[in-house]
């Protein structure tokens, strides 16, 4: 029989590395859509759809599958969610029109729901100060998105697009078998037989949960965004072929993966509170940087007419995105450590709605940055469209966290943020 941390360790990895691998499935439009989009002669809302269509799927089954985690147990949801994308994963390879792509993008999609179940599964097998240090080591999964971006363009170059579905779904098969034969189950994980998925729901009337999805929007939103569409915005903006571009976006997606633990173990430390509010401001300030379009001025001075130029080189902007990836990462994890103070008896339920609106915000982006671009024609309107959400939420944290307003008297009532 196996010690409960023996329990725990083989639970925590192997759902850290099963997300991981579903993760990386996740994203995989964002490297082979680079290809089909040039077979299919697709424009930049076409592609932008096409690299978002999983995510679609994967953000709107979040929350039921949190809900059968709390219900079930997340063993056993784990498990056939990565069998039900095996199918779909392989058939990518034999699509030939863009409405094929599409549909097959749908279902593979599901692996992205595995987060809401992985996350509450996990949460579960650990005391509750320890609890962020083991979601963010389990976030940690989110590297797949770095793993694709080294896997799949060295699968494209050597054997071209079509050989990396058949690879991925090999992979998710050995994955989901492995995880059944060394993960374990806790019935006392589950919630009582007697509520209902009605009684799960009403915990989306507490206006925190909403907070918290805002917040999840940008840290994980703008995550998958971004990691869906920086391949292909290093290939057009600095030229580069597709192993160069996608290896300088790993330089965002690693570290907005990896480094979630190390946010897990920061918001343990000093709370959800403080880690959230300097993410925010490293993000906006950051993005405010990456948001300036390439220009060129000119100005009349005593000599003359002299033209200045003011833009980014390929390595000051990878490097501001490096740090951005560094906030995305303990963002992620600070705003599930708030859900796990105040919701544990609710966490699948919770989780899920608050990942699926960070899921939908990772699908609606590289569509409305395709958009963005199609119509002003400016590429870094991607990042002016991140630095707006953020805004957002500085704002609604301010208010809500920092100094709360009284409406009855017109004074401000300061909060003490360890207890915000």
């Amino acid at each position: 029989m196996a010690t409960r941390k023996f329990q725990q360790m083989s639970v925590l990895i192997m759902s850290t590395t099963a997300f991981t691998v579903c993760f990386a499935v996740w994203m995989l439009f964002a490297v082979i859509g680079i290809p089909i989009k040039e077979v299919l002669a697709l424009n930049e809302t076409q592609f932008g759809l096409l690299a978002a269509t999983p995510v679609l799927t994967g953000s709107l089954i979040r929350l039921p599958l949190g809900m059968l985690t709390d219900k079930f147990g997340g063993r056993i949801v784990f498990f056939v969610l990565m069998l039900c994308t095996v199918l779909p994963i392989w058939l990518i390879g034999h699509a030939t029109e863009y409405w094929q792509f599409l549909v097959a993008g749908l279902f593979v999609g599901f692996a992205g729901g595995s987060f809401s179940v992985g996350i509450a599964y996990c949460a579960r097998w650990f005391e509750r100060q320890n609890q962020g240090f083991a979601m963010g080591v389990f976030g940690a999964g989110n590297s797949g998105a770095a793993v694709t971006k080294f896997v799949a363009p060295t699968l494209v170059v050597m054997f071209g697009w079509q050989m990396v579905p058949q690879v991925y779904a090999a992979a998710m098969l050995i994955t989901a078998v492995a995880f059944w034969f060394f993960t374990y189950d806790d019935p006392e994980h589950r919630v009582h037989s007697s509520v209902t998925f009605r009684d799960q729901l009403r915990v989306l009337k507490d206006p925190r949960v909403w907070k918290y999805c805002q917040y999840y929007s940008i840290v994980f939103g703008g995550y998958v965004g971004l990691s869906l569409w920086l391949t292909k915005y290093y290939v057009n903006e600095f030229g580069m072929g597709i192993q160069a571009a996608a290896l300088l976006a790993a330089c965002f997606s690693l570290p907005g993966g990896v480094l979630r633990a190390v946010g897990g173990w920061l918001s343990d430390r000093y709370g959800a509170h403080k880690v959230t509010w300097w993410v925010m401001w490293a993000s906006w300030i950051c993005l405010f940087l990456l948001s300036y379009p390439n220009t060129d001025f000119t100005v009349q001075t005593v000599e003359g007419p002299r033209t200045f130029s003011i833009h980014l080189n390929v390595w000051v902007f990878t490097i501001l995105l490096f740090i951005v990836g560094i906030a995305f990462a303990f963002g992620k994890a600070s705003v599930f450590k708030y859900i796990s103070n105040e919701f544990p008896k609710e966490i699948g339920a919770v989780s899920g709605i608050v990942g699926l609106v960070g899921g939908m915000g990772g699908f609606l982006l590289p569509i409305m940055f395709g958009a963005l671009v199609d119509l002003t024609g400016v590429r870094s309107s991607a990042f002016m469209l991140l630095y707006g959400v953020t805004w957002v939420s500085l704002i609604w944290m301010y208010l809500t966290e920092v100094r709360r307003v009284d409406m009855f008297d017109g004074h401000d009532t300061a909060v003490d943020s360890s207890k915000a």
